[in-house]
This record gives C-alpha cells, sequence and structure tokens, in this order.
C-alpha cells in the first residue's frame, strides 16, 4: 500500500519507518520539498521511502497518517489540499500540545472539541480516525516491548476506515487490544489522556509506558 506521513518528527520517522518495514511505500511530506529531516529519513529507510510537500505526500497515499503537532494540524491539511485528501482515512496521532508556557504543555482545544473533530469538520470527505495518540512512539509501533499486553483506542465516524486502522494495529504494529471508543468525539477523551500521560511520565521516569483496561 502507498501510505503518506505527513510531519517530520520522531513519531512521523518511527511510523513511516515500521511501515516501510512491513513492505509499503512511504512518502513523508512537510512544508518544503526537501526538507532536512525528511531526505535524511528517505535515506535511511531505504528504496520504498521517499519524501515531498504535504500535498505530494497526501496525493501519493492511498492511506494517510498525521504526525503533525494538533496545534499546526489543520494549517497542515490545508496545505495538503482537500482534493488530495478526498475519500481517503486519515489517521490523526496528533495531540494538541500548547508549550507557550513552558512544561508541562496545556492542550489548545479540549472538553467541547478535539483536534481529531476539528480535522473531521474542516475535511468531511476524509475519514479521520484517532488512534495512537495515547502512548510514545516507540510503543505504537511495538506494544510487545511493555512487560504484558495493553490497549490501544479508535474513534471515528466510519466504521470501516476504523476496521481498516484496526487491522493495521494488530496484523502490523502487533496491537493485541484495540478499544473502540465510537465516533470521533472520542478524541477529546483519548486527547485528554495527555495530562495523565504526561504526570505518569514524570513518576516513572519513562515513556515506555501503557494503560490496560481490566474489565469485571
Amino acid at each position: 500500500m502507498k501510505i503518506a506521513i505527513l510531519g517530520t518528527g520522531i513519531v512521523g520517522e518511527t511510523l513511516g519507518s515500521k511501515l516501510v518495514e512491513l513492505g509499503h511505500e512511504v512518502r513523508m511530506g512537510s512544508r518544503t520539498a526537501n526538507h532536512e529531516k525528511a531526505v535524511a529519513w528517505t535515506k535511511k529507510a531505504g528504496a520504498r521511502a521517499s519524501q515531498g510537500t504535504f500535498a505530494d505526500a497526501a496525493a501519493f497515499g492511498e492511506l494517510v497518517f498525521n504526525c503533525t503537532s494538533g496545534t499546526v494540524s489543520l494549517e497542515a491539511l490545508k496545505l495538503a489540499g482537500a482534493e488530495n485528501l478526498k475519500g481517503k482515512v486519515l489517521v490523526d496521532v496528533s495531540n494538541p500540545l500548547d508549550f507557550s508556557k513552558g512544561f508541562p504543555p496545556t492542550l489548545s482545544v479540549c472538553n467541547t472539541d478535539s483536534t481529531g473533530e476539528q480535522l473531521q469538520r474542516a475535511f468531511p470527505d476524509v475519514k479521520v480516525v484517532k488512534s495512537l495518540n495515547t502512548v510514545t512512539a516507540g510503543v505504537m509501533v511495538n506494544p510487545a516491548k511493555l512487560s504484558s499486553p495493553t490497549d490501544i483506542f479508535v474513534a471515528g465516524n466510519d466504521a470501516g476506515a476504523k476496521k481498516q486502522v484496526t487491522q493495521l494495529l494488530t496484523e502490523g504494529f502487533g496491537w493485541k487490544r484495540v478499544v473502540d471508543l465510537g465516533d470521533i468525539s472520542g478524541a477529546r477523551a483519548t486527547e485528554g489522556h495527555m495530562f495523565l500521560w504526561l504526570r505518569l511520565y514524570g513518576a516513572l521516569g519513562t515513556a515506555d509506558f501503557n494503560l490496560q483496561i481490566v474489565r469485571a
């Protein structure tokens, strides 16, 4: 499959590398066609990796991952182009972290809205699925590094899109437990989880952790 990665940070690089390893063709998009980080990643990732602008990547990908910061995701998708994204599944991995007042960050949107919902409203012809934003990049693609199975979440309005993303999570990344939180408003919960995640990060001294949902 041809997959687009929007964003050149550690999340985009980690997901892109794993997807190439799985045999997919992956194009990393950024504001410029030859972004330094994207070029470096392409050279490292091999023949199935390429880079370009947000628009180049969005047009290329049959499936799109939004790995940009949640505070700029809407702008990034506008640069990617509505026509290039139309009808496609967009996996939104972003969190709207606002570092304007230092660390720990706040959320630029929360409570009654979320980045996932903003993207879905702005691009109604795109099938937005919120997922993977509750864990650090290394755990996203290798949940088995944790000592026992944990849970990852999906939220979105389109059942078929969630099924496709769930299949990639389980068969590609190795997730054993995927919890469907319903429609895209479920993104409010997973983005809000960042408050707990940051506290746990400080308490545990590592980012390699996740939650396990235990049922009665």
